[in-house]
């Protein structure tokens, strides 16, 4: 994997209170495959991760704010989830347009567990068959989603996990789709 992504850059988009492996994982096997990864965010400062719905994980260096960059300055994007994070990205305009327009651009996005009910909000998900969390297969179904219960799924640069049991399955997946991309 190492140097697959050389030269490119993804933005990981979150929030406070995202699933802190969901998080660390994917950016850490997108670096090691050679990627810039950034994360973006609703504000600046720090964000605060969780482990599960209760416990505080480590907080987080916001690298730039999502009101300040566009699909235009990366070439993929990451949303972890966490069912808190989420919810806070889907309510913020300029996370769920910076999402939109990776998908109007075709550039890959990727989405796992909670995280894809962003793409729901950004109305991305028509026609496209994707998993996650159980509680999320409602709203994608209801947004013009096939919804599977497969550990990754990818469909027209959209790639989906289900959980963080499916993080290694999940990282593997999004180094190859974005070096391919």
């Amino acid at each position: 994997m190492a140097g697959q992504l050389s030269g490119r850059k993804v933005a990981v988009l979150a929030a406070d209170g995202v699933e802190r492996v969901e998080l660390v994982q994917p950016r850490q096997a997108l670096e090691e495959a050679g990627a810039q990864v950034e994360l973006v965010s609703t504000h600046g400062g720090q964000i605060q991760s969780m482990n599960g719905d209760i416990d505080k994980g480590d907080r987080f260096d916001v690298d730039r704010e999502v009101s300040r960059v566009g699909a235009g300055d990366y070439d993929a994007l990451v949303v972890p989830g966490g069912t808190i994070n989420p919810d806070q990205l889907r309510v913020n305009q300029d996370a769920v347009g910076f999402v939109r327009d990776f998908v109007q651009a075709d550039k890959p996005v990727a989405a796992i567990c909670h995280g894809p009910w962003i793409l729901v909000e950004a109305d991305v998900v028509r026609g496209r068959t994707v998993t996650s969390y159980p509680s999320v297969r409602t709203d994608l179904t209801n947004a013009g989603g096939t919804v599977v219960d497969q550990e990754v799924v990818t469909d027209q640069g959209m790639t989906t996990s289900r959980n963080p049991d499916d993080l290694p399955a999940f990282c593997e997946r999004i180094v190859d789709e974005f070096a391919g991309a």
